[in-house]
């Protein structure tokens, strides 16, 4: 049998990865580039018994969909720029708080409300330290209509799997490009589900660590009574200040996504074999980097692409490998360096990195790359 096909924008595309995933609630609040997410979803969760509800503004938004959460629910929420400026507090709630949802950010220009219909790739940053203090930090970044779908599914089981908010982050370009995508067949892409207790209600608690880094998660109403504070908590979820018990609590939420980067960093290697002037690259840039290496090859240069798809946890490890191998690496993206900052860190000298840095509303063309690797010696 012949699987379904449409001609979906990513932001329509994303809406249907997240119904594939087994979301039920969205809160949302419109915002350019990324509202078409919520008119779909509140066309399509109606129809499953599911729930959408538009919020007063992105903190409502934020606020409900951690109780929907709470209450068993899989949960999304879309934005873009300004608003997710106003989600941080509450992001950091849902860190702290360990409750699964994913965070569907499209990047446009900035600050404040700077260029709301241009792209941009300047919010990377924000997904790892937007919100104050230390927490864990899962930010994906797709690179075409297909993968939006796939990387949203995705989002959904990292955060159901390590209990933690996860972002997706397509560019304006990848959210309203439209391109043929091949819907999977139900049970094709596996789909996580939350871990719940076992114990019976009286023995319940929240954040048992007996139960690994990552404890089951009851949802209210369920017959499980438990607390849930924005505080540093006890692994009943009341409330500490003891030193010790902070400690190892701050460390474990961070511990749960560091110590599992090789189930969560995804990655494209193209053409790295011989490679000795590599573009690193993600979201649209990347389509235009493809293209770059493709036209240096045919003119002799040895060139390659790592895309990044999973921009946090950063791909460290493998960054850290390709700096040994090539002369040089060629950074473009639209903002003034944020991955470039994060590639520098990685190479730890051992090759140079040629950024190009764009945040006139304009994507990078192939020309830009082919230009800038032409110039690693």
């Amino acid at each position: 049998m012949s699987k379904k096909v449409a001609f979906l924008q990513g932001n329509e595309a994303a809406a249907q990865g997240a119904l594939y995933a087994g979301c039920t609630f969205f809160g949302g609040y419109p915002i350019t580039p990324s509202t078409e997410v919520a008119e779909v979803m509140s066309v399509e969760l109606p129809k499953i018994g599911g729930k959408f509800i538009q919020m007063e503004d992105e903190i409502g938004a934020m606020a409900a969909i951690l109780g929907a959460s709470l209450a068993g629910a899989k949960v999304l929420t879309s934005t873009s720029g300004p608003g997710l400026s106003l989600k941080q507090e509450l992001i950091g709630y849902g860190c702290i708080a360990e409750i699964p949802c994913v965070v569907y950010n499209v990047m446009r220009g900035g600050p404040s409300t700077g260029m709301p219909t241009g792209p941009s790739q300047s919010d990377v940053m924000c997904a790892k330290w937007g919100t104050h203090g230390d927490h864990p930090a899962i930010c994906l970044t797709p690179a075409s209509v297909q993968e939006t779908y796939e990387e949203v599914i995705r989002a959904f089981n990292l955060s159901e799997k390590y209990r933690t908010p996860v972002f997706v982050m397509p560019d304006e370009i990848v959210a309203h490009m439209r391109e043929r995508i091949v819907f999977p067949e139900p049970g094709e892409i596996e789909v996580v589900p939350r871990k719940v207790p076992t114990v019976p209600p009286e023995q319940y608690k929240p954040y048992d660590t007996s139960f690994g880094d990552v404890p089951p998660l009851a949802a209210f109403g369920s017959g499980y009574k438990f607390h849930v504070t924005g505080l540093n908590k006890m692994q009943d979820g009341f409330p500490t200040t003891k030193a010790e018990i902070v400690q190892a609590e701050e460390e474990r939420q961070v511990r749960k996504v560091d110590a599992n980067v090789d189930d969560i960093v995804t990655f494209e290697e193209y053409m790295l074999a011989d490679a000795e002037v590599v573009v690193i690259a993600y979201g649209s840039t990347s389509r235009s980097a493809r293209y770059a290496v493709n036209v240096a090859r045919e003119q002799g240069i040895k060139a390659g692409m790592f895309r990044i798809k999973t921009f946090w946890p950063f791909p460290d490890k493998q960054i850290k490998a390709l700096a040994g191998k090539v002369k040089g690496f060629v950074v473009p993206e639209m903002n003034l360096g944020m991955c470039a900052i994060e590639v520098e860190r990685c190479a730890q000298g051992k090759a140079p990195i040629l950024g190009i840095f764009r945040v006139d509303g304009e994507p990078i063309n192939p020309d830009q790359i082919l230009e800038k690797m032409k110039e690693v010696k």
